[in-house]
C-alpha cells in the first residue's frame, strides 16, 4: 500500500474521504491512460526500428501476443501532441461595440468544439474556457491549447514573439500578415487582397510558457477561417505532425481555402515546413 493510499484510508470524515477518493481515482485514471500511451509508443518505435514483435517480447520479458496487443490497442501515442492527461482549450471572447456586449465568434466556437472532440478521441480529459476581452490569460499551466491571435491578447502577443521564424506583422496598408523570415515570404489573407478571395492563413505552434516551465499549443488565423483550417489539419494529420515534431517546440503556417457561405474549410495545406525551434535561430 502506498503512502498516499494509507493517508486516504485513514481519513475519518466520510465526506472528505469521498472527495479525496474521487479526486485520486480521476488522477489515477489519467496516469493509467498516459502510461498506456507511453507503452504503446515504445512498442511502435521499436517495431519501426525493425524489431519484430517476437524480438521485442523476448527482450521485454513479455509474450509476443501481449506485445502485439499493446501495439494495436490503447490510446494512440500521437494524442500527446495535444497534451498529457488533460487539456484545456481556450477560445477568445470578442467585444461587440455596436451592441455593447461580449460575444463569441461562431468560427471560434467551432474550432473549440472540434479541438475538444479531437482531444477526447485520444483519451484526454478536456476542459474549456474563454480568453476574456481584456486578453488576460494565465499561460503558466500544463495542457493549454489556446485559439487566439496576438492582437487580442498581450499575453499571446508576447508568446508569439518568442517564435524565431514566423512573425505577426501589419502590412503597410493595414491588414495583419505572417512573415516567414527564413523563406523571406509575407503571407496575407485572401480577405485582405485585391481581388478578395475565400482564403486565409493559419498559424500552429508549440511555444514556451512565460515561466519557462513548459509549453502551450497556439492556434490562430489572420481571420477566424484560418484557425478552423488549422483544426482541420490537426484532425486529419495529427499522426504525421506528431511524427515530425513530437512534443518539441515548433511552428508552421497553414493555407486554408474555405466556403464563403459557411466558413467551412475546403482544404488546409502547409505553407512552409514545420520549423523546429531547437534548430532555428532568430533572423
Amino acid at each position: 500500500m502506498s503512502d498516499e493510499l494509507r493517508r486516504i484510508v485513514a481519513i475519518d470524515d466520510p465526506y472528505l474521504l469521498l472527495r479525496e477518493v474521487t479526486t485520486r481515482l480521476a488522477d489515477a485514471q489519467q496516469e493509467v491512460t498516459e502510461l498506456a500511451r507511453l507503452r504503446r509508443r515504445v512498442v511502435q518505435d521499436l517495431h519501426a526500428q525493425g524489431l519484430s514483435y517476437a524480438q521485442i517480447a523476448a527482450k521485454a520479458g513479455l509474450s509476443r501476443g501481449r506485445i502485439h496487443q499493446i501495439r494495436h490497442t490503447g490510446p494512440a501515442p500521437e494524442g500527446a501532441f495535444l497534451g498529457r492527461g488533460s487539456v484545456t482549450v481556450a477560445t477568445p471572447l470578442r467585444r461587440d461595440d455596436e451592441r455593447g456586449r461580449t460575444v463569441v465568434a461562431v468560427d471560434d466556437v467551432s474550432s473549440g468544439k472540434l479541438l475538444e472532440e479531437l482531444a477526447r478521441s485520444y483519451g484526454l480529459d478536456v476542459t474549456s474556457e474563454h480568453v476574456p476581452v481584456t486578453g488576460a490569460i494565465d499561460l503558466n499551466r500544463d495542457g493549454l491549447v489556446v485559439v487566439c491571435g496576438p492582437r487580442m491578447s498581450q499575453e499571446m502577443w508576447d508568446t508569439y514573439a518568442q517564435d524565431p521564424v514566423l512573425a505577426w506583422e501589419r502590412a503597410e496598408d493595414g491588414p495583419w500578415t505572417v512573415v516567414d523570415r527564413k523563406a523571406g515570404l509575407v503571407h496575407r489573407s485572401g480577405q485582405d487582397s485585391a481581388p478578395a478571395r475565400s482564403y486565409d492563413v493559419g498559424y500552429l505552434g508549440r511555444l514556451p510558457r512565460p515561466d519557462g516551465q513548459g509549453t502551450l499549443l497556439a492556434i490562430a488565423g489572420i481571420h477566424t477561417q484560418g484557425s478552423l483550417g488549422v483544426v482541420q489539419l490537426l484532425t486529419n494529420d495529427l499522426n504525421t505532425l506528431w511524427g515530425q515534431v513530437g512534443d518539441q517546440r515548433f511552428s508552421t503556417l497553414v493555407g486554408v481555402e474555405y466556403d464563403p457561405g459557411t466558413s467551412e474549410p475546403l482544404s488546409a495545406e502547409l505553407l512552409c515546413p514545420l520549423y523546429r525551434h531547437d534548430e532555428e535561430t532568430s533572423v
